[in-house]
């Protein structure tokens, strides 16, 4: 939520509930926008941790793929190669999954990429307005399409119970990014697969 800019709309609400409120906020890490906010807005807060901070479920298998790349200007078509062939070496065991991209750019680049070599998949971040982003999330969690490509806009936030693969396309830039993306997957007692592709 606050990466899609809702801290405003945070802050417009704390002003308008009374000062004698229970408030809890729950997140798999404590990025500081969240400590400022409890800082400024809360009295006396309790810190509950089930886990450390920046931990990923037991839930899940995490692999690396390697991608080798004899050039470097063409690293992101042979990592768009060897997450293909991961997919459709994998296809019986990979119900759904998000795939997740650094840049938007990249996003629309790799969503691209996929369509074109047949798979089903669409393309999720922060430059598509509200209810384009609504429509697609909805055709994830109801079945309807195999692969959402995604920037961190999908990290946190979406509560989608059944996604059985998360892909790093591209190695997130911070630690906790890395454990909201994969989170995605391995909910409410499933198993789940993470997948990151190295250079």
């Amino acid at each position: 939520m606050l990466d899609m800019g809702f801290i405003p709309d945070i802050e417009r609400i704390f002003r308008l509930t009374p000062f004698t409120r229970q408030t809890l906020f729950f997140s798999a890490t404590m990025a500081p926008e969240i400590e400022r906010l409890t800082k400024e807005f809360l009295q006396a807060p309790e810190l509950i941790e089930v886990s450390k901070q920046a931990s990923a479920s037991k839930s899940i298998q995490q692999i690396v793929a390697i991608c080798e790349p004899q050039r470097k200007q063409e690293s992101s078509r042979e990592k768009r190669s060897v997450l293909r062939n991961y997919l459709e070496k994998n296809t019986s065991e990979i119900k759904n999954g998000i795939i997740f991209c650094n840049r938007k750019r990249d996003v629309d680049i790799l969503r691209n990429s996929l369509v074109k070599y047949g798979f089903d998949a669409n393309a999720i971040h922060g430059d598509l307005d509200q209810k384009t982003r609504t429509s697609i999330l909805k055709s994830f969690s109801e079945g309807k399409l195999k692969f959402l490509v995604a920037s961190d806009v999908a990290a946190r936030g979406l509560d989608i119970p059944a996604v059985s693969h998360v892909f790093n396309f591209d190695i997130p830039l911070h630690p906790e990014d890395y454990v909201h993306r994969i989170g995605r997957t391995g909910r409410a007692g499933r198993k789940g697969t993470a997948v990151t592709i190295c250079l």
